[in-house]
Formats: structure tokens, sequence, C-alpha cells
């Protein structure tokens, strides 16, 4: 099942009690909200396109084969800066992989926690 959001959409791959897998898909100039989570960490695993990431204060730039690793209480968020889509996985682990495990902290499209 497809879950729309402004910036692209994902798709859930698996859903189990000790980790969440998705395929989140970025529309070319669109970031997601500077957010973390309490009860999770992530792994993105870049499939496509280019973006930026930015942890706390430092920005990476990543493209197709590289792993961002995001822990617990990291605010974060990814902008895409190619011309198409940015494509990645993402792994979730931890104890809660509820969407309401998130604190935004700046986001776009008006958006709160």
């Amino acid at each position: 099942m497809i879950e729309e959001r402004p910036w692209g959409y994902f798709a859930i791959l698996e859903d189990a009690q000790t980790h969440k897998v998705k395929r989140i898909v970025v529309y070319s100039g669109q970031r997601l909200s500077l957010q973390s989570h309490n009860h999770r960490d992530e792994t993105w695993m870049i499939i496509s396109g280019s973006g930026i990431v930015t942890r706390n204060d430092s920005e990476l730039r990543v493209d197709a084969g590289n792993i961002v690793k995001i822990t617990r209480g990291v605010k974060h968020r990814v902008k895409n800066v190619g011309q198409g889509h940015l494509v990645f996985i993402e792994v979730q682990t931890g104890e809660y992989f509820g969407e309401d495990d998130i604190t935004r902290y700046s986001d776009d499209y008006g958006r709160s926690a």
C-alpha cells in the first residue's frame, strides 16, 4: 500500500515486531520535515537519485549506493537535489515503529507532530 505525502510517497515493504522496512520516494526539489524519533533508529540505503541529508547540524551529499545511519534523538531530514526522484530503502529498528513517533522541528508543508 502506498501512502502519499506532500513531498512524495512511501510503501511499507515489511512490518514486523523487531523492524519495519519502507521504500521512500522524494520528488525533485522536495524534502521531508526536520524530525527525530524517540523509539527507533533508521538506516537509509540510497537506491537512485541525489540528495542532501541533514543530521543535527551537519549536511551530507548522498547518491545511489550510499548508506546513512540515524540514531534515536538525532534531528534529520533529506532533500532531493536531483532532477528525478530520490529513492531509498529505510530500515527501522528499535522498540516502536508507529508514525506518531515523530517530533517535527520544521516542516515545509505546515505539519506538526
